[in-house]
């Protein structure tokens, strides 16, 4: 009966815990999306305000981008909402009647770390299925956003070249994302001549009808080049002009459906499965490029061939090794020799200089995609990792709210980030393995997620005010006691 009783208490006080979990971290897991969110859109808030871009299509891009910080805002609501959880009961003294009926604090944890878990599984489930779709989408959508409305990405002092046969550049783009200084535009085509227009300011608007851009063109000048493309006879013509109309039609670059296919080659646009593919074919690198090595390479040295070969004393081979350049090429020739064995080193370096400089982007593109395959299994560690320092700290701190767990939980996640970004950095730069790059913050957090946990269990004064305080009193009063203390007293 008695057991009976307490097993009835127990999954009392799972259900009490986890009711006082599952608000908190609804709450803090959509806070931190609408933060991690608004990241985003004060970065690009200049692109897309003013644009002219449909209600729908703004819902769209930020629905998408809502997805992709998913794995990342789950282990911020688990520290922010376990610190807040375990606080307020601590505050309400129920976490110190829970542990006097003898349960000890692992055992009152356990439901939460069961949810924990599943969040981890679905923190995986998102990195490794969701987010690169997602990330698909980003990707094609801002890519049409931007031909589709070329202020969106046409920026100071960078050439544009996103409208089929012009090239565009702005010295100077106001605020107003509508006067514009120091504009060149470049009219290409399918001959060699191309015309020019430069101008010292403008206006870049678009028409009423939607159907046209048009830029305003103030104080410049017209270059062209006109006749027949087969012969230098042509003409060249310079006009100067105070104002001219530039007109480019926008249904040639309306948003259409670009093809997920251009962008899925991206590593963070893979799931583990096509990334262990990639890093197969990659890790063969070394045999690739020897054979290429001996394919554009070899051919240069035909005369290493015979290097090896054993040659009798006195026979013509060893004879001509003892001669110099002067005394076995003649004089007509020598000229011509000289040149051909510059131009054959010329081909040599830059077939090696371009081979060494694809051997290094190919392992380059080994290393992001095995930075990625580890990025699937640390964010989803990462939600463990952190609610392993949450639950403890709430425990010990005591305080519920949104005051001192939420600054608590900002400071975590902080470094946190912090050592993400510097292992990833360190990873990249091949500073570090890619396992101790991509690991690093959880091997640095871990260890103090057990600290907090053990310290919780024997009801640790780590942060009590008082115990600090009681300890610095004793501390001065044992330096009292010092003979070199009396002495000067005296």
């Amino acid at each position: 009966m008695a057991g009976h009783v307490t097993t009835t208490v127990i999954k009392k006080l799972d259900i009490l815990i986890l009711k006082s979990f599952i608000g908190p971290f609804v709450a803090t897991f959509l806070i931190s999306l609408f933060v991690l969110d608004m990241q985003f859109l004060w970065l690009y808030i200049d692109d897309l305000v003013g644009k002219g871009l449909d209600t729908l299509t703004l819902l769209h891009l930020i629905g998408v981008v809502s997805i992709t910080w998913v794995p990342l805002a789950l282990p911020l609501a688990l520290l922010l909402s376990s610190i807040m959880t375990f606080g307020n009961l601590g505050e309400t003294f129920e976490i110190v009647a829970i542990k006097s009926a003898g349960i000890p604090l692992l055992r009152f944890m356990r439901p939460l770390l069961v949810v924990t878990g599943l969040l981890c599984v679905v923190a995986f489930f998102f990195a490794n299925n969701i987010i690169p779709y997602a990330q698909l989408k980003m990707a094609r959508l801002k890519y049409d956003i931007i031909v589709a409305k070329p202020a969106f990405d046409i920026k100071e002092g960078v050439f544009y070249n996103k409208i089929d046969g012009y090239v565009i550049k702005l010295g100077k783009k106001d605020k107003d994302d509508s006067t514009i200084h120091n504009i060149v535009i470049y009219e290409r085509n399918n001959y060699l001549q191309d015309n020019l227009l430069i101008a010292q300011s403008g206006i870049m608007r678009v028409t009423k009808d939607k159907q046209y851009l048009e830029f305003v063109l103030r104080n410049g000048h017209r270059y062209q080049e006109r006749g027949n493309r087969y012969t230098t006879n042509t003409d060249f013509i310079r006009m100067g002009f105070k104002e001219y109309i530039k007109v480019f039609d926008l249904k040639s670059f309306k948003i259409n459906k670009t093809e997920d296919s251009t962008f899925k080659y991206d590593p963070k646009m893979l799931s583990i499965r096509q990334l262990n593919v990639m890093i197969d074919s990659l890790d063969k690198i070394d045999t690739v490029f020897a054979q290429r090595g001996r394919a554009e390479v070899d051919p240069f040295f035909r005369f290493a061939q015979n290097l090896n070969t054993p040659k009798k004393p006195g026979t013509r081979d060893t004879v001509l090794k003892k001669n110099t350049l002067a005394q076995m090429v003649p004089d007509s020739l020598r000229q011509a020799v000289y040149e051909t064995a510059i131009n054959q080193v010329a081909s040599l370096k830059s077939n090696v200089s371009m081979m060494a400089d694809d051997y290094q982007r190919k392992i380059e593109a080994l290393r992001l995609h095995q930075i990625e395959r580890q990025r699937k299994f640390t964010l989803s560690a990462a939600c463990l990792v952190l609610f392993l320092i949450g639950a403890p700290l709430g425990s010990i701190i005591r305080k519920g709210g949104l005051g001192t767990p939420l600054v608590l939980a900002i400071a975590f996640f902080v470094v946190f980030h912090l050592l993400n970004t510097f292992g990833e950095k360190f990873a990249k730069q091949a500073f570090t393995s890619i396992f101790v790059g991509m690991w690093f913050s959880t091997l640095v957090l871990l260890p103090i997620g057990m600290f907090l946990t053990y310290k919780a269990m024997r009801d640790s004064q780590l942060f009590n005010n008082d115990a600090y305080y009681k300890f610095f009193k004793k501390g001065v009063a044992l330096f009292r006691t010092l003979p070199f203390f009396k002495s000067s007293s005296v």
